[in-house]
């Protein structure tokens, strides 16, 4: 399969060291072959380096350095948000960041729902086995 995620004008990318780690922002110019200039809705334009992006399958249809209120109209017209919600890596991080806020308490909750579910799929099976003996 073909490499597809180029590093260019409008590609999203998930930034994922530093102060700004796990916030989604699109490169908006490119400066050399290590760093861009990337802009997100919610903080301030800046470069950053590529070892500091992953990039998305995202892009979003944008000028090279388009003013603060052009990003937002494209990144809202492209539905970033939705697509990367509904994206396997999206839903990943937020599986990941539910369970990091979970309490001690809230844990238990699941360690015994498990447990039930467990013993409800082992009678299931049991009755099964018995009907194909």
């Amino acid at each position: 399969m073909p490499f597809k995620r180029y590093v260019e004008v409008g590609r999203v990318a998930l930034v994922n060291y530093g102060k700004e780690y796990g916030r989604l922002v699109v490169i908006v110019d490119v400066i050399d072959q290590n760093r861009v200039l990337v802009d997100a809705p919610d903080m301030v334009r800046g470069q950053m380096n590529l070892k500091r992006l992953s990039l998305t399958d995202i892009t979003v249809k944008i000028e090279k350095v388009p003013k603060k209120s052009t990003l937002i109209a494209a990144m809202e017209e492209a539905d970033v948000k939705n697509k990367w919600e509904n994206s396997s890596w999206g839903r990943k991080l937020i599986v990941q960041q539910k369970r990091a806020a979970l309490n001690d308490f809230d844990r238990f909750k699941i360690m015994l729902a498990k447990i039930k579910k467990a013993g409800v799929v082992r009678q299931e099976l049991t009755k099964l086995k018995k009907q194909a003996a």
